[in-house]
Formats: C-alpha cells, sequence, structure tokens
C-alpha cells in the first residue's frame, strides 16, 4: 500500500513536493486547452464530474482542481452565464493515503471558492475516492475531466519473480527479462487503466495525464532509471558494513516503470476508446525549483523530495531504523553524481478524449 509521506514534518511529502508542483504548472496549458475543449462539448450539461487520480496530500492536492474550476468559471464568464454547472469533485489515491489532511484544507478551500467566484458558482462537492487507479473507481459515464499528475508512472506491482541482484529497479547490468518483465507490466496495468477510465469517462470526457517517462527506446538510459541505481548504491554500501542483509535488496523491486512515447501510443491505440490530442515532452531538473533558495545541496534536495514519496514502501521492506542513514548516503551519492553530469527527468503531459463512438 504505497503512500507518500504523511503529515507536515521536515521528511513529509507535503513539505517535499515543490518537484511535482512545478510539472503541474508546466502542464498548465495543455490542461487549460482540453478542459476547454471538453466544457464546449458539454456546455449544457447540469453537472459536471472531475477526478484527480493520485491526489496525495499537502499543498498540491488542490492544485489541479483548482485549475479546473478556474478554467470552467472562466469559460462561462465568456459565454454570458450566469451560473456554472454543479462540480462533482472526486480525489483519489490508495486508501493508506493522508486524507485527513485533504480533509482539513476543504474548508478555506470552499471559502476561497465563494469570496473569489461569488455564490453563483457551483456548488462544489469534493469526496474522497480511496482505491488503486487500476481498479475500477467511479460510475459508469459520470466524470467529464480527468486528471492526474505524477502518479502513473506507479505499476501496480513490481513484476514477479526478477533475477535483479544488488538493483532495485532496471538498471544497465539489469537482464534482459528484468527489461521485459517491467515492460509488459506497464503494457498490462495501462491497457486496463485506460479500459476501466473508459467506462468511467463520458463521450468526448477528456484525460490529462503527467508522468515521468523516457525519451529513448532503451529503458536503461540514465534520466529514466539512474535515480534508482544511486538508490540501489546506498543501499549496497550498508549492506557491504553490514548493517542489512544482501538478500533484502535482491527481494525488493520498485513498482514503477518510465515508458517511451511508442509504449503509450501502442496501448492507446490498442485498447481504442480514446483520441490522443497532444502529448508533449519537458524535462525538470532532479533537484526541482533552482529559485527556491535553501541551505540544502542538490543531493539534499533530491534525496528529501524521493524520501518523501519512497519511504513507506523501503520502510516496510527494510525497517524504519535505516531510512535516516540511508537518504543521508543517497544524498552524498547524488551530490557526486550531479557535479558531473547533467541528468534530468523526462516527463510526459498527454490529453486525450473519450471516443463517443466506443
Amino acid at each position: 500500500m504505497h503512500h507518500m509521506n504523511k503529515g507536515d514534518g521536515e521528511t513529509s511529502y507535503a513539505k517535499n513536493s515543490s518537484l511535482q508542483n512545478k510539472i503541474i504548472s508546466v502542464s498548465k496549458e495543455v490542461t487549460e486547452e482540453a478542459v476547454i475543449k471538453m466544457f464546449e462539448n458539454h456546455i449544457k450539461t447540469p453537472t459536471i464530474g472531475i477526478a484527480d487520480l493520485g491526489c496525495s496530500s499537502g499543498p498540491n492536492t488542490l492544485t489541479l482542481i483548482s485549475e479546473v474550476l478556474n478554467i470552467i468559471h472562466t469559460k462561462c464568464q465568456h459565454f454570458g452565464k450566469n451560473s456554472t454547472p454543479v462540480f462533482n469533485v472526486f480525489l483519489n489515491d490508495l486508501p493508506s493515503n493522508d486524507f485527513n489532511t485533504v480533509f482539513k484544507l476543504l474548508p478555506d478551500f470552499y471559502t476561497k471558492l465563494e469570496e473569489e467566484k461569488g455564490k453563483n458558482f457551483g456548488p462544489c462537492f469534493i469526496n474522497a475516492t480511496p482505491g488503486s487507479f487500476y481498479g475500477r473507481l467511479f460510475a459508469k459515464k459520470s466524470i467529464h475531466c480527468l486528471c492526474s499528475s505524477s502518479s502513473l508512472h506507479w505499476i501496480s506491482k513490481a513484476p514477479p519473480g526478477l533475477d535483479n541482484k544488488g538493483k532495485i529497479y532496471i538498471s544497465k547490468s539489469s537482464p534482459a527479462s528484468v527489461l521485459k518483465a517491467y515492460s509488459d507490466q506497464f503494457q498490462n496495468d495501462f491497457s486496463e487503466f485506460l479500459r476501466l477510465r473508459s467506462e468511467e469517462l463520458v463521450g468526448g470526457g477528456c484525460m490529462v495525464l503527467s508522468f515521468i517517462g523516457r525519451s529513448s527506446l532503451d529503458p536503461t538510459s540514465d534520466h529514466s532509471c539512474y535515480q534508482w541505481e544511486l538508490l540501489a548504491n546506498a543501499l549496497m554500501s550498508m549492506v557491504s558494513e553490514g548493517l542489512i542483509e544482501e538478500e533484502k535488496v535482491d527481494n525488493f523491486d520498485a513498482p514503477y516503470y518510465a515508458p517511451c512515447v511508442e509504449e503509450i501510443k501502442t496501448e492507446v491505440e490498442k485498447e481504442g476508446s480514446f483520441m490522443i490530442h497532444t502529448i508533449e515532452a519537458f524535462e525538470i531538473d532532479w533537484d526541482g525549483d533552482k529559485d527556491n533558495n535553501t541551505n540544502n545541496s542538490p543531493g539534499q534536495k533530491v534525496a528529501k523530495t524521493i524520501r518523501a514519496v519512497v519511504e513507506g514502501m523501503l520502510e516496510a521492506h527494510f525497517g524504519s531504523e535505516i531510512m535516516d542513514d540511508l537518504f543521508l548516503r543517497y544524498s552524498k551519492l547524488v551530490d557526486h553524481y550531479l557535479s558531473n553530469n547533467n541528468t534530468k527527468y523526462f516527463n510526459f503531459v498527454i490529453s486525450m478524449f473519450r471516443n463517443p463512438q466506443t
């Protein structure tokens, strides 16, 4: 049950998610174009269903939803409408997500909506929908706009039975069987994701998805896997000192996959329910926002971001007592690596529309 670090402490996702916020910001233009096109298709619809898959908790939780609401409100004003549709909003993440922190944000969020948009806006009803997005989440044809940011690179599970000694993800030294197993798992998961969403979205409804991918066909390229290579190196340094068992490293594989554009297009075309409208790619620095001045080194920034995302998984497998030491080692390895390399995260933002004829 994967989840971001809870609460608002120093290692929490709430305090270490500026990278994800930047990805939302860079994706804004594609989101706006897709939402406007969707709304023009459903201008007379009295109730609009909106979903955010992988909402997590913290300052980014309501950002995507706010953008969609703002776009529709602005479009209603443009058309001279005195009121907006009713909004049914669904925030989805795994049941282990810190939904309590999300709920505490809602009173201020509702107050701000009324202050900025007036009493003729909405109303807006926000619901939590716990569950994996590799399963059904919503009623048939109930969603008009579905967004997901920084989530779909998480696959439903690590492929079983991998022989990937000393590694926790795809690596240049991984056997070809490991590369194929990860690719197969992504294909199965993404195809199922599309099939399920096709049941939940109305005809002409839109999806805007942004997630980490890769620019080349080679899944061992540095920008798609080297952050995991360095984390494996940090773990193996602890193995060499007798702090953890090597078998534990061999038995841990990350439920993650960074696809290339060809893999994405193939699954969309095979499933057949969606028409791709836009695919854009962009790069993001590993250490996020360079204008965000802190006393942390690039390696410390990366380690904090990664820790906030994967610590729950690692803690369940290796135990909580090694986490501080592990991420200190990781930050030093990242600092050394970034001092000699300019590797960045490669991201996709994709908008697609539900085909009314299928």
